[in-house]
C-alpha cells in the first residue's frame, strides 16, 4: 500500500531524528566546553591574583636583603610534596585494592577517547615537568640578580611568542592573525609598563647584564616548552590525578634539585644560607603556600583553556599590580596605565578568537555529520 501523497517516508523520518540527535549532542558538547572554558578563565584570574601577591611578597624578601633565588625556588617547589599526603591517605583507605589508573574524577566525555594516565605515566610526566618548571622559575628569579627588573620582565614576557610557536608545532594552538597581534600587543604593554616603572625607580646597578638577559630569555623559552608539554601529554583534566602529579613534582625536586644548589655554592654563584630575619622567614613560608595552591590552579586553568590563553592571561599581573600600587597610595604614571590597558585588551582578543575557533570547529563537525548548523 502506498503512503498518502505528501507524507514523510520512513527514511526521511530517520534522517530527521538522526540530525536532531546529532544537534542535541553538539549543543550539550558546546555547553560543557563553554562551561569548562569559563571556569578555566575564573581559575586563571585567581592565579593572577595569587601571583601578584607573591610578587609583592618576593619584593619584601629582596628588600630585606635575602638574595637567594635558588633556595626560594627550591623551597617553593618542595611544597608540592604535601600533595602526596592526601594520595597516601586515599591509598590507605582503598586498602589492598589499589588502582592502576588515576584521575577519573568523572567518565571522560565522548570525543576525548583517551585513557586516564596510570600512576607510572603520571610519575614519568612529573619527572620531566619538575626540571622544566624549576629551570623556568629559577632562571627568572636569578635574572633579577644580574640584570635590571625592566629587562628581566620584558624578556620573560616573550613567553607568549614562545608558547604560540611551540603550541603551533605540536598542534595545540591554531596560528591566527588575531593571536599574533594579541601576542605582540601584550609584549608592547609589558614594555611600556616595565620601561616607565624602571625610569621612575632607583634600581641597584646590574652586575652582569648579558648573563641576566640570557637567563630571562631562557625562562621564556622553557616556559613555552613545559606549558605546551602538559597540554600535549594530558589533553584533558579528567585524565590525570593532579594532586598525585604535583606530589611527584615536589618529591623529585627534593630528591634531585639540591645537587644544583651544591654546584652553585661551589662555583660561588649562590652561597648556601638560610634567612635570619623574621620578615624573610614569614615571607618565604607565605610564598610557599601561594605556590602550593596557585600552580595547581594554573595547570587546571591551562587544561580547560589553552596554553596561549594562560600565558597571555598571566600578563594580567601587571595591571593588577598597578591597582595594588594605587590602593597603597603609590604614584602610577600615565604610560603604566596605557600599558596595563593594552595587556588587558590583548587578553580579551585571545579569548574572543579562541571562542570563534571553537564555534567554527563545532560547525565543521555538524557539517561532516550531515547536519546543517543553521537549521
Amino acid at each position: 500500500m502506498e503512503p498518502p501523497a505528501g507524507s514523510p517516508s520512513c527514511p526521511s523520518i530517520f534522517r530527521s531524528l538522526f540530525k536532531l540527535r546529532v544537534k542535541s549532542h553538539t549543543a550539550i558538547q558546546m555547553f560543557l566546553e563553554q562551561r569548562d572554558y569559563v571556569l578555566g578563565i575564573v581559575l586563571l584570574l585567581i592565579v593572577v591574583f595569587l601571583w601578584t601577591a607573591s610578587n609583592f611578597v618576593t619584593q619584601d624578601i629582596f628588600e630585606d636583603g635575602f638574595h637567594k633565588p635558588f633556595l626560594v625556588t627550591y623551597l617553593n617547589t618542595s611544597s608540592f610534596l604535601l600533595y602526596l599526603i592526601p594520595y597516601a591517605f586515599k591509598r590507605r583507605v582503598e586498602g589492598q585494592r589499589g588502582y592502576e589508573a588515576v584521575g577519573l574524577v568523572h567518565t571522560p566525555p565522548a570525543g576525548e577517547g583517551l585513557p586516564p594516565l596510570t600512576v607510572r605515566e603520571t610519575r614519568e610526566l612529573a619527572f620531566v615537568f619538575c626540571f622544566l618548571w624549576f629551570v623556568a622559575n629559577w632562571s627568572l628569579n636569578a635574572a633579577l640578580d644580574y640584570t635590571s627588573v625592566a629587562s628581566a620582565t620584558i624578556l620573560s614576557s616573550m613567553s607568549g611568542l614562545s608558547t604560540l610557536l611551540v603550541g603551533r608545532v605540536f598542534h595545540v594552538e591554531t596560528l591566527t592573525f588575531v593571536k599574533v597581534i594579541a601576542v605582540f600587543l601584550s609584549f608592547a604593554g609589558v614594555v611600556l609598563v616595565s620601561l616607565s616603572d624602571s625610569s621612575s625607580t632607583l634600581e641597584s646597578k646590574p652586575t652582569n647584564l648579558l648573563w641576566g638577559d640570557f637567563l630571562a630569555l631562557v625562562s621564556a623559552i622553557v616556559y613555552g616548552l613545559y606549558v605546551t608539554l602538559l597540554k600535549v601529554r594530558i589533553h584533558f583534566e579528567s585524565r590525570i590525578d593532579m594532586q598525585l602529579f604535583f606530589g611527584f613534582v615536589g618529591l623529585y625536586n627534593v630528591l634531585t634539585c639540591w645537587v644544583v644548589g651544591v654546584v652553585l655554592h661551589i662555583l660561588g654563584i649562590e652561597s648556601f644560607g638560610l634567612p635570619t630575619s623574621s620578615v624573610s622567614i614569614k615571607a618565604i613560608i607565605f610564598n610557599m603556600f601561594i605556590t602550593l595552591s596557585s600552580d595547581y590552579l594554573y595547570v587546571i586553568a591551562m587544561l580547560k583553556t589553552t596554553p596561549l590563553v594562560v600565558t597571555i592571561g598571566l600578563s594580567l599581573t601587571l595591571p593588577l599590580a598597578v591597582i595594588g600600587d594605587l590602593l597603597f597610595g603609590k604614584t602610577v604614571h600615565f604610560l603604566v596605565l596605557i600599558g596595563a590597558l593594552i595587556v588587558v585588551f590583548s587578553f580579551v582578543m585571545v579569548g574572543l578568537d579562541d571562542a570563534r575557533i571553537r564555534s567554527v570547529k563545532l560547525d565543521d563537525h555538524d557539517t561532516s555529520m550531515g547536519v546543517d548548523p543553521l537549521i
